[in-house]
């Protein structure tokens, strides 16, 4: 596996948006492995980098939000903090 394409397998699992679109993921990881293996064709890397970005897009936009550790749930807890106290 090439650079980009373990980073863009990395980043997909972190998200976790294999399983909500999983064919948006495949594709992802096919680009990315487009991209390490067009070492002799700069253009067929440009392309298949700028398909790459437009989908990384589309997948990170179906990321679930995380409920915590956002700044509003911190300031919540330093305020339930100061009030308990």
């Amino acid at each position: 596996m090439g650079f980009v394409a373990g980073q863009i397998a990395a980043e997909i699992e972190g998200m976790g948006v294999g399983d909500r679109a999983p064919g948006l993921a495949e594709l992802a990881e096919s680009l990315a492995r487009s991209v390490d293996e067009a070492v002799d064709n700069p253009s067929a890397k440009a392309a298949a980098a700028r398909e790459l970005r437009a989908v990384m897009k589309d997948l990170r936009a179906l990321t679930p939000v995380k409920a915590e550790g956002g700044k509003l749930d911190d300031l919540a807890a330093q305020r339930k903090k100061r009030r308990g106290a």
